[in-house]
């Protein structure tokens, strides 16, 4: 059973992750992304992680992919662009020889760390309690360290979300028939 659930989840994954590339409308891209993500989800609960899953569907199938098609949406950009014109023609060459070394480093680096040894890690104080405490103890060290000593990042990055948001609106957004639109001319103090 966990094989069959497994190779599911893993074909999700995979579906999903050829559908963001290949697929030409952006909605369809981020539908196949939702497939993705519920994928992982899966893959966690299989590894008995179901707050990991919890988190995963809740946090980015919900919350970020509704963001995307919010944003998709509001900027209107539904319709596949043509990307048969190339401005550079380096730039497949260029793109080719850079994933080539990305991958030549990844190979490399997994080389490499297969004879080296794991050094010993210093685990804070709320980690060495969680590791001795109850079952929800690891969930109750979580949010303490994210709500009381990172709590200044935590909410610069929700202030930085709602700044890209009315961002986006403010850009999309088109004037309205009888509205003005103040174009500013280079040199027309002159």
């Amino acid at each position: 059973m966990e094989l069959f659930v497994f190779v599911v989840a893993g074909a999700m994954v995979l579906g999903g992750a050829l559908g963001v590339v290949l697929r030409s409308h952006p909605v369809h891209a981020a539908l196949s992304l939702v497939l993705t993500l519920f994928g992982i989800a899966v893959l966690f609960v299989a590894q008995e992680a179901h707050f990991l899953a919890a988190v995963q569907v809740i946090v980015y199938a919900g919350a970020i992919v509704v963001l995307f098609l919010f944003v998709i949406m509001l900027l209107g950009v539904d319709n596949a662009e043509d990307l048969r014109v190339e401005p550079f023609k380096i730039q497949r060459p260029v793109a080719a020889v850079v994933g080539a070394g990305v991958l030549a480093l990844v190979g490399l680096a997994i080389l490499a760390s297969r004879d080296a040894t794991v050094p010993t890690v210093v685990q804070s104080e709320a980690v060495q309690e969680a590791a001795l405490s109850p079952h929800d103890s690891n969930i109750k060290a979580l949010a303490r360290d994210v709500f009381s000593d990172h709590v200044l990042a935590f909410e610069l990055t929700s202030v930085l979300l709602v700044i890209a948001v009315v961002a986006t609106v403010m850009l999309a957004r088109k004037p309205r028939k009888g509205e003005h639109v103040i174009e500013i001319v280079e040199g027309a103090g002159k």
